[in-house]
């Protein structure tokens, strides 16, 4: 049996979840290229949940390879 996870885009509500931070750390996260950028579907903004899954367990990561 071939099983596949479904996709599930969340919006930043849903993100800040799951990464609880302000604004301005998400973006500064995301321009630094630590954390995924946004889908744009028109004028909203949408996250892949296992790309900010995986982004948060490498932040965990190089927090405690830094500790």
């Amino acid at each position: 049996m071939n099983e596949t996870k479904s996709k599930r885009l969340l919006r930043k509500p849903g993100v800040m979840d799951k990464f609880p931070c302000g604004n301005t750390k998400l973006y500064e996260l995301i321009r630094d290229g630590k954390f995924p950028t946004p889908i744009k579907i028109g004028r909203a903004s949408f996250w892949d949940e296992a790309e900010v899954d995986a982004a948060i367990d490498r932040l965990i990561a190089e927090c405690r390879e830094a500790a």
